[in-house]
Formats: structure tokens, C-alpha cells, sequence
């Protein structure tokens, strides 16, 4: 059965279809999960968090826009970009808590200088870029968008900003090899 089918059935309640579309998205779920969070366990843990929604909230997939897998997958995506976002504004958090309780020492106030010296080399090495792959560089990593995201924001297809952002990183890492 299709997976169209299985999640109408399971917007009704369906247990016997939610098993069998667990058995069929389980496993491209939990791969897409894994490439965007890396650690195993929480991996797992938003995989199911994932399925559970399917579960809740099945009745809101629209054949109308897309497919059954491509709708469970960005649900999966967006789920997995959270916990990132999340974990990382959490050690954020820990790291501004930590450094407000430490003295402030000789070797800190360096540290701070070199990474004022490496974020001033980034942000010349940004300027070599073009302003259109800088935009879509800038939206990417700097204000945490995802590719597709990018693409809607700038009303552009996905390969095009993808081709941008390629570029624009190869550029990045060129320009920035000189630092290391």
C-alpha cells in the first residue's frame, strides 16, 4: 500500500496502517534525521518524535501539495533542524553562563582578540563574494535558514541556490585556506 493511503488511514485512527507506514518511512526518516542531527541517539529520539507526530497529525498531509514520503521527510527535516538549533542555543547559553562566572584572565582576553582577528578575516573573505552568493551564504549560516528556506526567501528554485551556495563556499574556503 501506498503511503498516500496508509496516512488517510491512520488520519482515521488506523493502528494496523500507522505500523505499516512505520515500516515503510522508519527507515528514510531515521537517515534523514542522522545527517542533520550526527548523534545516534538523538537521532533516534527525533526520529520517533517524528513518527509520533505522523500519528497526531496525519489528517494534516494534503495530496494536493506533494507527495506522502516528501511531506513525511520535511517534517522529519524541520523536526531535526530544531533540535540542532536548539542543542547549539542551549551550549550558547552554558558557554555564556560559564564565561560570566570565570575571572577574566590574560590568556581569555587573547583568545578574544584572535577570534575578533579570525571573524574580521571571515567577513573580508565575505565581501570577495558576489552579493548574490553572500545573501544566500549570510541567510544560510548566519541566521540559520536551510537551503529550501533560502530558496523561498529569495523566490528562487532550490538548484539555484544551491549552485550559489556551492559556489560561494568554495570561494569561502579558498579565501579562508590562507588563515589556517
Amino acid at each position: 500500500m501506498e503511503a498516500e493511503e496508509l496516512l488517510r488511514r491512520v488520519a482515521g485512527g488506523d493502528q494496523r496502517a500507522f505500523e505499516e507506514l512505520y515500516g515503510l518511512v522508519s527507515g528514510p526518516v531515521f537517515g534523514l534525521v542522522r545527517r542533520v542531527v550526527r548523534d545516534p541517539a538523538q537521532s533516534e529520539e527525533v526520529a520517533q518524535e517524528v513518527l509520533l507526530e505522523l500519528w497526531r497529525s496525519a489528517a494534516r498531509f494534503d495530496p494536493g501539495r506533494g507527495s506522502a514520503l516528501a511531506w513525511i521527510l520535511t517534517v522529519a527535516h524541520r523536526r531535526a533542524v530544531d533540535r540542532v538549533r536548539s542543542a547549539r542555543a542551549a551550549g550558547e547559553r552554558e558557554q555564556r553562563d560559564a564565561l560570566r562566572s570565570e575571572p577574566r584572565a590574560f590568556d581569555q582576553v587573547s583568545e578574544e582578540v584572535e577570534a575578533g582577528l579570525e571573524r574580521e578575516w571571515v567577513r573580508r573573505c565575505l565581501d570577495r563574494l558576489t552579493a548574490l552568493q553572500r545573501q544566500s551564504v549570510t541567510l544560510a549560516y548566519y541566521d540559520g535558514y536551510t537551503y529550501r528556506e533560502v530558496a523561498e526567501r529569495l523566490s528562487l528554485p532550490l538548484g539555484t541556490v544551491k549552485t550559489r551556495m556551492r559556489d560561494g563556499l568554495t570561494r569561502l574556503r579558498e579565501c579562508l585556506g590562507g588563515a589556517a
